[in-house]
């Protein structure tokens, strides 16, 4: 079994940088593909001015929100998701390649930061949202997506992910994904199961 984190990273950096060309049309990438609608409703509920997109890939989130006049940033950490975004997006949005963990913004930055099919990628999790926790602007709302499944499911998943080259971490329910953001000092609400294998859920910093 692997325990040296920084292995998860750089299997995910392999495997997106293999699949960027060809992500949308990958099974990765028709699984995320229902999940944008819900993901982009919650932001035009908030209309931000500035909206990061952490785990960006090829940039489709970011591509439904260029005629909104919203300043848009992403971030990703492989570079050939982010040489596709930027083809994808045409200089329509500030694209950098970056860890998670360690993002190259300053405080109180973000109205919206958006973490879609992504997270269960981070193999420190309360790295990930203390980080994100820090260029968020304090009024600002955290937007998380990503993969789930029924518990027994789940566990048998999370069994193959330490084993396995994919580069995913963890797959969370909705306990897990709530106590780990109260615990990095958010406030989780308005969780929605978007279908039988994906979740929703907003955050903003605890006043």
């Amino acid at each position: 079994m692997k325990n040296n984190k920084n292995i998860f990273k750089e299997n995910s950096k392999i495997n997106f940088n293999k699949q960027a060309e060809s992500y949308d049309e990958s099974h990765d990438g028709k699984f995320v593909a229902p999940m944008y609608n819900e993901i982009i409703s919650r932001i035009m509920l908030i209309k931000p001015e500035k909206l990061l997109d952490v785990g960006c890939g090829t940039g489709n989130v970011l591509m439904k929100l260029v005629e909104n006049n919203i300043k848009l940033y992403g971030l990703d950490l492989s570079e050939k998701m982010i040489e596709v975004a930027k083809k994808n997006l045409d200089n329509r949005a500030e694209l950098r390649v970056g860890d998670s963990e360690c993002m190259p913004w300053g405080n109180n930055t973000f109205d919206v930061i958006v973490c879609n099919a992504s997270f269960h990628h981070y193999p420190n999790p309360e790295k990930t949202l203390l980080e994100m926790k820090r260029i968020l602007k304090f009024n600002g709302t955290l937007i998380i997506g990503d993969p789930t499944s029924p518990v027994v499911i789940r566990k048998i998943l999370n069994l193959y992910c330490k084993r396995s080259s994919s580069g995913d971490y963890k797959i969370y329910c909705k306990k897990e994904i709530e106590e780990l953001l109260i615990k990095c000092g958010f406030k989780p609400s308005n969780f929605k199961k978007i279908n039988n294998k994906s979740f929703a859920i907003n955050a903003n910093i605890k006043k």
